[in-house]
C-alpha cells in the first residue's frame, strides 16, 4: 500500500514510478479523492467542535435567562445532530474509495531496477556452473518419471483433474529429501527459524501480502468445506484462502504488531504445500510438473529495518543460491525489469535453473524469486517496529523461494539422468535417501 502523504509530497515521482511499471499517471485521481476525504473529515470535525461549543453556550444562555438565544442554539445543535452523520458517512466513503484505489496499485521499482515491459527486459546478473555434456539426448522429467513408474499424471487427473501429479516410490522420497535438505540448510547454516504455518488464511492476511484484491481469481478458496477456484462475493465473510506461497502466512506473523528492532532481522522459513488456481496461465506449461495447482516450496521471509533491507535481499539471494550450488545445478540469476516484477516487489532477483530436457538443447526455468518489498506490505498489515528513539515505524519485508521443491526435483531428474533412464542421487541428498545412490525402475 502506498503512503498518500508521500504521493501528496511528490506526485511527479509517483507517476514516474508507475510509468516504469507500464501504468498511466494516477496521482491526480488519488489526490482528488484525498482532498475530498480531508475536506469531509475537516467538516465533520468542525461540526463536532461546533456542537460541543453550542451545547456549552446553551447552558450559559440559560444561566443568563436568555431564552431566545438558548432556543436558537438548541435549534443549531438539533440541525448539527442531523448533518453530522451525513458528514461522517461522506468522510468514510471517501476514505474507503482512497483505500480501494491505493490497494490496487503495485509497488514502485527502486532506481537500480532496469527498465522494461516484460521478461525480455530482464538483465542477467551472474551465472553459476555450466551446462553438462551428455553422450545422449536428455529427456524431459515427465518422460523419465513415467518410464520409472514413479510419476503418474493419469492417476492424479482421476483424483483432481489437470495440473496435479502423483509421485511414487523413489521420486516421492526424492522430493521429500530435497525439501528436508533445504530446511536443514536454511535453519542450520543460514539462521532462519523454521515455522509450520496455517495453510488456510483469512482475506485480511491475503490482502496484507498483496494477493487481494487484484489476484482474487488466482487463489483457491475453502468455503464450508468446499474448494472454489472462483471468488463468491456472497460468501467472502465465511471463506478462507489456501496459501499460494508460505510468504502469506510467514509475513503476516508480524501483522498488527510493533516489534522491538533489537529482534530484527526476523528470518523465517517454512516447507509447505502451495495452491494456485493459475487463472492467468491458461495453456502455459501444461505438460509435466512445471506449473501445478498444488506444489511444495520452501519459503524464506525476512522482516527487517529500512536501513538493512537492501543488504538483506543480497543475503537472501545467496541463501537460495547455495541450495542449487550444493546440488551442483547450473543456473543463472536475473535482475527483473520494472515491468516483470511481482505486485508487491521493489526489486526482484530470479534464479533460473538449467533443465537440459526442456526443448531442443535445454532451457532455463525459474526456480526462485527473491524480492524486497520495502514498507509496501507492512502498511497493508500494519507491521511496525520501535527503534531506540521509541517511535514506531513500518518495517521492511522480503520474501524468496528457497527454493521451489517440485522444480528442484525436476531439475535434479533432468540434470542427473543417465542413459538407461535412471536418476543418480546428488551427494548431498543421499543421507536423506537412506544412502540410495541411484533411482531405478520400480525402486
Amino acid at each position: 500500500m502506498h503512503d498518500i502523504k508521500a504521493i501528496r509530497d511528490n506526485p511527479t515521482a509517483f507517476d514516474a514510478g508507475l510509468k516504469r511499471r507500464g501504468l498511466g499517471a494516477l496521482s491526480s485521481l488519488l489526490l482528488a479523492i484525498d482532498e475530498r476525504r480531508r475536506a469531509a473529515i475537516l467538516a465533520s470535525e468542525q461540526a463536532q467542535a461546533r456542537r460541543n461549543a453550542a451545547s456549552k453556550e446553551i447552558g450559559d444562555a440559560k444561566k443568563a435567562k436568555d431564552e431566545a438565544r438558548a432556543a436558537t442554539l438548541m435549534a443549531e445543535v438539533a440541525e448539527l445532530k442531523t448533518t453530522m452523520p451525513q458528514l461522517e458517512t461522506a468522510a468514510k466513503a471517501a476514505d474507503e474509495e482512497l483505500t480501494k484505489q491505493l490497494s490496487s496499485i503495485p509497488n514502485l521499482p527502486l532506481d537500480e531496477v532496469p527498465d522494461g515491459v516484460d521478461e525480455h527486459g530482464n538483465v542477467q546478473h551472474h551465472v553459476y556452473g555450466k551446462k553438462r555434456d551428455y553422450g545422449f539426448a536428455p529427456k524431459l522429467h515427465d518422460d523419465l518419471g513415467t518410464a520409472l513408474g514413479d510419476m503418474d499424471f493419469e492417476a492424479a487427473a482421476k483424483l483432481s483433474g489437470a495440473r496435479f501429479v502423483v509421485l511414487k516410490r523413489g521420486l516421492a522420497r526424492l522430493e521429500r529429501a530435497i525439501g528436508q535438505f533445504m530446511l536443514d540448510l536454511h535453519t542450520g547454516e543460514h539462521g532462519y527459524t523454521e515455522i509450520n504455518p496455517p495453510l488456510l488464511v483469512r482475506d485480511a492476511v491475503m490482502f496484507g501480502t498483496g494477493q487481494l484484491p487484484k489476484f482474487e481469481d488466482d487463489q483457491f478458496w475453502a468455503i464450508k468445506g468446499e474448494l472454489l477456484a472462483a471468488p463468491n462475493a456472497d460468501l467472502r465473510s465465511e471463506r478462507l484462502g489456501l496459501i499460494p506461497t508460505a510468504e502469506v502466512s510467514l509475513t503476516n506473523l508480524a501483522r498488527e504488531s510493533i516489534l522491538d528492532e533489537k529482534e530484527l532481522p526476523m528470518r523465517l522459513t517454512a516447507l509447505t504445500p502451495c495452491f494456485r488456481a493459475e487463472a492467468g496461465a491458461a495453456g502455459r506449461d501444461t505438460r509435466g510438473m512445471i506449473r501445478q495447482h498444488q506444489f511444495t516450496k520452501v519459503e524464506l521471509v525476512s522482516i527487517t529495518t529500512p536501513e538493512t533491507s537492501k543488504d538483506e535481499l543480497e543475503r537472501m539471494l545467496s541463501c537460495a543460491e547455495q541450495v542449487l550450488q550444493k546440488l551442483d545445478l547450473h543456473y543463472r540469476v536475473m535482475t527483473l525489469c520494472a515491468g516483470d516484477m511481482g505486485f508487491s516487489a521493489q526489486k526482484t532477483y530470479d534464479i533460473e535453473v538449467w533443465m537440459p530436457g526442456q526443448g531442443d538443447g535445454g532451457a532455463y526455468r525459474e526456480i526462485s524469486s527473491c524480492s524486497v518489498c520495502g514498507d509496501f506490505q507492512a502498511r497493508r498489515m500494519d507491521a511496525r517496529s520501535r527503534g531506540p528513539d521509541g517511535k514506531p515505524r513500518f518495517v521492511h519485508t522480503l520474501n524468496g523461494s528457497g527454493t521451489a521443491v517440485g522444480r528442484a526435483l525436476i531439475a535434479v531428474m533432468e540434470t542427473y539422468q543417465q542413459q538407461d533412464g535412471s536418476i543418480a542421487v546428488p551427494d548431498v541428498l543421499q543421507p536423506y535417501m537412506g544412502g540410495l545412490t541411484v533411482i531405478e525402475h520400480g525402486m
